[in-house]
């Protein structure tokens, strides 16, 4: 049939069914006002991703050059980084973000144009960081093949 309407009066409830009704009930998404945030570019030899966090780490919106359409090499390319990041700034307009901090990480060729185009979208930049992990001589390599 269709989804029954419970209404709260006090502790009481009127109408619909005697169970709780948490399976049609929807989930209302609190919008709050961020100015402070931090912006994640992942930046690979096949793909760029781009997330943006509250200071906390809580994610507001990402984006990726696949979710855009983009397909094969022109995934990695510094025009679709640019495209990601003007998208995921018109999801977030609402949320009235002004101040950023960028954590760049990968080394593909979409790190530069991603950051360009945070700082010509309005952006103010406080600090870009480069988290690339980078070996410290871990792992032993394999030994030598005999043949």
């Amino acid at each position: 049939m269709g989804k029954r309407r419970v209404v709260t009066i006090g502790n009481k409830e009127k109408g619909g069914s005697k169970s709780s009704s948490k399976a049609g009930a929807t989930k209302k998404i609190k919008r709050r006002n961020i100015s402070k945030g931090q912006i994640h570019i992942k930046s690979t030899y096949n793909n760029t991703i781009v997330t943006i966090t509250d200071l906390n780490g809580g994610v507001i919106a990402w984006s990726s050059a696949g979710l855009l359409g983009f397909k094969g090499a022109k995934k990695a390319t510094p025009y679709a980084a640019t495209s990601i990041v003007g998208s995921l700034l018109e999801k977030t307009k609402k949320v009235g973000l002004k101040d950023v901090e960028v954590f760049v990480k990968g080394i593909g060729s979409g790190r530069e144009s991603a950051v360009r185009a945070i700082a010509a979208n309005g952006l103010n930049i406080a600090s870009i960081t480069d988290t690339t992990p980078i070996p410290h001589n871990g792992c032993r390599p394999p030994k030598p093949r005999r043949v």
